[in-house]
């Protein structure tokens, strides 16, 4: 399952190019011809970001469909499986689309690396604790 080694450069990638940054949401672009098999890498996912700044990320993939042209007829038409044929009978085809395989963004958390400590009690914007209660002599 190659899907593995792929969703581990993914996340050394984010990973290397925002060091310090709570990541929060990726998302992918995989074509339908691309090699990629988007469940795998979903299922790989929340395995390969445990313990980096990526855990708990939200995994978003858009799956984009293949269209392709055939050399022979010049008709363009979408691929029913993984090495396309034209309707025609030819294996002559151009690649139109769905080869597609990138990181379209990363969400992070705004302003920081990580989810800001709250203010301690008694401090602006802090919760004041409450009094103690009476002692009654």
């Amino acid at each position: 399952m190659h899907e593995l080694a792929i969703t581990e450069g993914i996340v050394d990638a984010v990973t290397e190019r925002l060091p310090d940054a709570r990541i929060t949401c990726v998302r992918l672009e995989i074509g339908a011809l691309s090699g990629v098999v988007a469940d795998s890498v979903r299922f790989c996912f929340d395995l390969v970001t445990e313990g980096t700044n990526l855990e708990g990320a939200r995994l978003e993939i858009a799956e984009t469909a293949g269209r392709c042209q055939c050399r022979e007829c010049g008709r363009d038409f979408a691929p029913d499986g993984p090495i396309p044929v034209c309707p025609c009978g030819s294996v002559e085809i151009t690649m139109l689309s769905g080869q597609e395989f990138k990181i379209a963004s990363v969400q992070c958390l705004p302003g920081g690396t990580t989810p800001p400590d709250p203010p301690a009690p008694g401090q602006p914007g802090g919760t004041t604790p409450p009094d103690p209660p009476a002692q009654v002599a």
